[in-house]
């Protein structure tokens, strides 16, 4: 399944030019918003979005219905969540995602460009 265009759209939109240091790049079969090299989101070549948290944070998070752990290659991913489609079809909710997955992406050391 290819990742949701509209969604990348409104994932753009909410990032505004205000992020101009924010890179996409098509990864695990969606489009991922990197900042310094790092996923911040992506919407989701399975539907929804992925965000990658806070390790403290995660557990937290997960209480919602809408929200659970993502899972690599039969391995679960401690700080990187899916939040289904319905979830974030309402852009207050999805811009919520963007800033912490933004948030996030900020405390990571910048990675080197290839």
């Amino acid at each position: 399944m290819a990742y949701d265009e509209e969604l990348a759209d409104r994932i753009r939109d909410l990032l505004g030019p205000a992020l101009p240091e924010v890179v996409e790049k098509k990864m695990f079969g969606g489009l991922a918003f990197l900042l310094g090299g790092n996923m911040a989101v992506a919407a989701s070549g399975k539907g929804g979005l992925m965000v990658r948290v806070d390790p403290d944070e995660a557990d937290a998070l997960l209480e919602a219905d809408t929200v659970a752990r993502m899972v690599m290659g039969g391995r679960e991913m401690r700080n990187w969540l899916r939040i289904s489609a319905e979830a974030v079809g309402d852009d207050d909710v999805l811009h919520e995602w963007i800033t912490r997955g933004l948030a996030y992406a900020r405390t990571l050391p910048a990675k080197r460009a290839r």
